[in-house]
């Protein structure tokens, strides 16, 4: 799922271990969900969370998928969606909904809007691609 060089990321980091971090744009890739990941933030020195910013284009959608051990969290920061979690009905989603994944739970979403649906994907624990698993078209 994610690349396999290092983020170019800008780090400023203060001696009592806070940082911020400013992901680059160039680090944005294509996933193999059909969705545009940048991770923001997946770094050992915070082991409690992983960010990465999504960004789905008009009528596009994301394969149904299930994290095994990962709760997943979206931000909506943009655009218009619906998305398709277990057993609830689809549900539309705009900017400033939350939405909540627990781990084992199928999940998709769809951009329904006519400009690119961005969201932040917050995990815990932190996004690990072993832990992803697709499933076959249908199932969400």
């Amino acid at each position: 799922m994610r690349p396999d060089q290092s983020p170019a990321h800008t780090l400023h980091e203060g001696t009592d271990g806070a940082v911020v971090c400013r992901p680059s744009p160039d680090d944005e890739f294509a996933s193999a969900e059909n969705v545009y990941m940048l991770e923001s933030w997946n770094t050992a020195r915070d082991s409690a969370v992983s960010i990465a910013r999504a960004r789905l284009e008009p009528g596009n959608e994301t394969e149904a998928h299930v994290l095994g051990t990962t709760q997943e969290r979206y931000l909506i920061d943009s655009g218009e969606g619906e998305v398709r979690i277990g057993t609830m009905e689809p549900r539309k989603v705009a900017r400033g909904d939350v939405v909540f994944i627990p781990a084992g739970v199928s999940q998709s979403v769809r951009n329904t809007g006519e400009t690119d649906l961005v969201f932040y994907c917050i995990c815990t624990p932190p996004f690990d691609a072993d832990d992803y698993q697709s499933l076959p078209s249908g199932t969400e």
